[in-house]
């Protein structure tokens, strides 16, 4: 029975022992205490739970994290699962005050309209299932493929750390992204 994800925008995936492994592993080098042996080891534990525990076949994404956070809080990463928390709540601060503007920058005086408060139309909330959504209808691109280029849109956005987020930008963004991941998969095919 392979277990699947609801995910925070209602779209269902197959569950990932690999991305729990990566997060854990991720968020144990943050607070400089990497080690891929214990990563694997605590994501074990997630896994069990969420396989046996359970007893059911379908898990929200948030139910994943708050797994992770409890296995990591009820062994000696306690530092990590605080660092689990800071790095989510910090994403979700981030998605709520990053808007998309409805404007093609081509020039340095179009830009202007990014500064103009009256200019409210065309004004969306930042959302990357939208990308995700576009890559997969538009373009015929795998769900699980789309989410990785949306998520790789996402994390260059908020490094750059600007609020406004012209459309023209994200187009660019996810055209760079997309040629990036599908060259990595038809290489991994070859291979």
């Amino acid at each position: 029975m392979q277990l699947k994800v609801i995910k925070a925008d209602g779209s269902v995936e197959e569950y990932l022992h690999t991305k729990v492994i990566g997060t854990i592993s991720c968020v144990l080098a943050e607070v400089g205490q990497a080690d891929t042996r214990i990563a694997e080891q605590l994501a074990e534990v997630v896994t069990y739970f969420l396989y046996h525990k359970q007893k059911r076949r379908r898990v929200t994404s948030s139910e994943i994290f708050s797994v992770i956070e409890a296995v990591l809080a009820a062994t000696k990463y306690e530092e990590a699962a605080i660092a689990l928390s800071e790095h989510h709540f910090g994403r979700r601060l981030k998605r709520s005050r990053t808007e998309v503007v409805s404007i093609d920058i081509q020039e340095l005086s179009d830009a202007q309209i990014l500064f103009e408060p009256e200019q409210s139309a065309g004004r969306s909330r930042w959302d990357k299932s939208r990308i995700v959504a576009d890559l997969v209808t538009k373009h015929s691109v795998s769900r699980q493929t789309a989410r990785t280029i949306a998520s790789m849109v996402e994390e260059k956005v908020f490094n750059m750390g600007i609020t406004l987020v012209p459309a023209s930008l994200i187009k660019q963004l996810v055209v760079g992204d997309a040629v990036a991941v599908l060259r990595a998969e038809r290489h991994l095919q070859t291979v």
